[in-house]
């Protein structure tokens, strides 16, 4: 046998062998995670990176897998998000690793959908969380000054960011060890701060940046808006635009951290959405510029479970109007429209990573953003900034239609595949629906104000909230007694005496002789606020009992650690005989929470406590500080569930001891609502509504905290509410719209030589989709013309044909999702030749 043969052969021998090897040796590949000037560098390759933020404390583990599949499913590559020190550290030393806060669970559920993950250890967090993260033992640390060049603050966050930092390794989670962490962040937004804060400032970051970088976890660390972050740090950019942002050197990346996708709700303000239109040109806009790595901030925002919100006054929902809306359903036509941005950018990723763009006018509003890479492919970002009007405008020999505020991105340099402003996907409108679900059986407890006899707190003077609840409670009793001689003309005239309490925040219900006389509180642009009230006072001795309640912690300021909560005063009554009378120095009395909370009323070990009274709710509306339970069985079906406490007034709420969190319907929406233009600079201010309204309604029940029968619903209310007004809701889509025209881009026509060949050119579809479980069951309105109005509320335009309803009939009845072609061939015939038409529908999901 010839020698050739020979070695053949055994190669053959060793070819089951070398497989395996070559098997292992990919399997164990750990691959650095780099940078330069164009991108983030994974395996060598640089990347376009999608982000999407979704904080794991915010929903439930078994929430988790779907939240990130469909982040997935909308083009999201990377999940971001926060570390929460105060959830993982109660206390000193003893660390909370489970349920919402499984970090490494929820780490390797992102590692399961096959995306990367950047983690956010801060740990100073913000993100309208209690106290901004920070546990709030760490504020009673001995010489501790947050987030500066301070010993005992730079200890405690080394101590914690180690912690984790090691956890992460452990568990091999980061990148360099073949896990999905590909970035880290240390400290937050801290630029501001540091340059309010001087030198000591600057020391701080400059410590925080080199103590982070020297934990060696093999990926980049990135600091958010901080403009002089040191190497290798990369700073990056919050906002709600970011285009005009670039690094600190030449030689990092574009990112943006956080790109607000909505904004948070507060107690007393109302719903601020985002049109998608705007947000999409924004990202469109930041990649053109150079951009590689977009976040949005929220991709899921969720619900503020127990006392986590902060702010204060952060409402329970964190919804942020994100793409997947709170009870985790997608929330179209936001996730929907985004998602075809997406394919359209990583369409373009060969030649954005490549090459520089270089722009040329179109107009006086109009430019063409063109990157050329060196094997030859080609793409354009084609960008209108006019907010009013549309542009038609010429480039690379061919024409195209720019609606005002938009960008058409052409991954070829030729086929408009996206445009920002032209939305094809569906709109959903949601409903919450109560049919079916049974009613509760409540029973009650009062709080008794004369056990507050038995506090044993007693001090000279009025004390700082925080300092005496250490925030184990929203709640802290001030009472103090004073004695009304028989002399006194108001006894007489009926000229009442006035009570001024003067607080640092943030709510407060005043008692006299353990009646409710009123009630005052701030906001979260104003913290502080006086109460001012008549008070029923009698001859003799009288019990004043302030109760001063916390909505929240602040979660941003300059050593916002420092600042105060509850009644500080003066505490002064008026119109006596002998003028006013100043009690901020008198001795007062001091409890610490409810009776109910020590007694642990909310939860299943705590129930049996107390004799609950059961009987008619007609004599218990308006009954302030009231304890109510009920039992319940899960409802059917898969649908999330949320509670309607429209009819109660403020307080708190659990289920099977989970605390729910904070209700506030009492609290009604002040702003300045009216129509929204996607169109123009978007601001917080812009586009509101919910006016007049309860700031917050519904809550967030979710599914995995059901048993299947016997579930204890308990209610504490403060003020007064009607109980026999909550019910238990199922959330789910009512109705469902496409509006899409005949000359809609299609992302399936990239790369066609011609958009002439009418035969090759994909034709526009509308696209609707119930969610699982529905189908559609009726066409509420349909037209192919002109029709004009927006899901909700078409009509018919001079342009109609009339097949129209019976055709896209003909397409969805019975079906849980259809698709038709916008074509005159499809709908009988053109009703108005050389007339752009469109077809609009709405149909009925249920």
């Amino acid at each position: 046998m010839p020698p050739t043969a020979r070695v053949y052969c055994f190669d053959l021998l060793l070819l089951p062998f070398l497989s395996l090897l070559l098997l292992s040796l990919v399997g164990n590949v750990h691959s650095a995670v780099t940078y330069d000037r164009k991108a983030i560098i994974i395996n060598g390759q640089r990347r376009i990176l999608i982000s999407g933020s979704i904080h794991y404390p915010r929903s439930t583990p078994e929430m988790w897998a779907d939240l990130i599949q469909k982040a997935k499913d909308g083009g999201v590559d990377v999940i971001q998000t926060y570390v929460f020190w105060n959830g993982h550290e109660p206390s000193p030393g003893n660390y909370n690793f489970e349920g919402r806060y499984d970090l490494v669970r929820f780490i390797k559920t992102v590692q399961q959908a096959g995306l990367y993950v950047h983690l956010r250890i801060g740990p100073y967090v913000c993100a309208e969380w209690n106290f901004g993260g920070f546990p709030v033992w760490l504020k009673y640390v001995p010489g501790i000054s947050f987030r500066t060049d301070n010993g005992p603050f730079k200890n405690a966050m080394q101590t914690f960011t180690e912690k984790i930092v090691s956890m992460m390794k452990s568990e091999n989670l980061y990148e360099s060890q073949g896990g999905p962490i590909i970035l880290s962040q240390i400290e937050n937004e801290y630029g501001p701060e540091g340059k309010a804060l001087g030198s000591p400032g600057y020391k701080y970051m400059t410590w925080a940046a080199n103590m982070a970088v020297e934990l060696g976890t093999g990926v980049p660390w990135v600091m958010c808006k901080e403009d002089d972050a040191p190497d290798p740090v990369i700073n990056t950019c919050n906002g709600f635009y970011c285009d005009y942002f670039s690094p600190d050197k030449p030689y990092k990346p574009t990112m943006w951290t956080e790109a607000w996708s909505g904004w948070f709700t507060e107690f007393g303000g109302t719903h601020r959405e985002r049109p998608v239109e705007d947000l999409a040109f924004a990202v469109a806009r930041f990649i053109q510029k150079g951009g590689s790595f977009v976040d949005y901030y929220m991709y899921h925002g969720g619900t503020n479970f127990g006392r986590t919100a902060g702010g204060p006054f952060i409402t329970t929902s964190y919804d942020y109007d994100a793409p997947i809306d709170e009870y985790g359903l997608i929330r179209q036509p936001k996730w929907g429209h985004l998602k075809e941005l997406h394919k359209a950018i990583k369409l373009s990723e060969p030649a954005l990573v490549s090459a520089d763009p270089v722009v040329s006018s179109l107009g006086n509003f109009q430019q063409a953003y063109v990157f050329s890479s060196e094997s030859g492919g080609c793409a354009a970002f084609l960008t209108n900034t006019d907010s009013k009007r549309s542009a038609t405008v010429f480039f690379n020999n061919m024409h195209y239609n720019l609606p005002p505020w938009s960008t058409s991105i052409l991954p070829d340099c030729k086929n408009e595949v996206f445009n920002t402003a032209k939305i094809g996907v569906q709109t959903s409108k949601m409903q919450m629906s109560s049919g079916g679900s049974e009613s509760f059986s409540w029973e009650t407890y009062d709080e008794d104000l004369n056990s507050l006899e038995e506090d044993s707190v007693i001090a000279v003077g009025l004390l700082e909230q925080i300092n005496v609840t250490r925030d184990t409670t929203d709640y802290l009793w001030y009472k103090t007694s004073v004695f009304i001689d028989h002399s006194e003309a108001f006894l007489t005239n009926g000229q009442l005496p006035t009570l001024s309490v003067q607080s640092a925040g943030h709510a407060l219900h005043v008692f006299i002789n353990g009646q409710l006389q009123g009630t005052a509180y701030g906001s979260r642009e104003n913290r502080q606020f006086t109460f001012t009230d008549k008070v029923n006072l009698q001859a003799g001795q009288n019990s004043i009992a302030l109760l001063s309640i916390a909505v929240g912690l602040p979660n941003v300021g300059v050593h916002y650690e420092t600042w105060n909560t509850g009644v500080l005063g003066p505490v002064v009554l008026k119109g006596l005989n002998k003028g006013d009378w100043d009690l901020t120095w008198q001795k007062w009395s001091y409890q610490v929470g409810m009776k109910g909370e020590s007694l642990n009323l909310h939860s299943l070990e705590g129930i049996s406590s107390v004799d609950w009274a059961q009987g008619s709710l007609v004599a218990r509306k308006g009954q302030p500080l009231t304890w109510y339970k009920a039992y319940f069985n899960a409802p059917a079906g898969e649908d999330p569930l949320a509670l309607d406490m429209g009819s109660m007034a403020k307080g708190q709420v659990w289920l099977n001891g989970q605390s729910i969190g904070r209700y506030w319907p009492a609290y009604l929406a002040s702003g300045s609502c009216g129509q929204c233009s996607y169109s123009g600079t978007y601001r917080q201010q812009k586009c509101q509504s919910g006016c007049g309204l309860p700031t917050q309604r519904w809550y967030h029940v979710p599914r995995s905290w059901l048993r299947p029968t016997g579930n204890l619903l308990v209610v504490f209310e403060e003020i007064g509410g009607d109980a026999s007004g909550i019910s238990l809701a199922t959330r789910s889509v009512g109705s469902i719209c496409a509006d899409v025209s005949e000359h809609h881009p299609n992302i399936k026509n990239w790369n066609i030589e011609s958009n002439d060949d009418s035969d090759t050119l994909q034709k526009p579809k509308i696209h609707l989709h119930c969610t699982e479980g529905q189908s559609i069951t009726s066409i509420k309105f349909a037209s192919f013309g002109t029709p004009t109005g927006a899901c909700g509320s078409f009509m018919q335009g001079a342009c109609h044909a009339a097949m129209s309803h019976s055709i896209i009939q003909q397409n969805c009845i019975g079906q849980q999702k259809c698709s038709v072609v916008v074509s005159a061939n499809v709908f009988g015939g053109d009703p108005c030749p050389r007339i752009l038409k469109k077809v609009a529908v709405e149909a009925i999901c249920s």
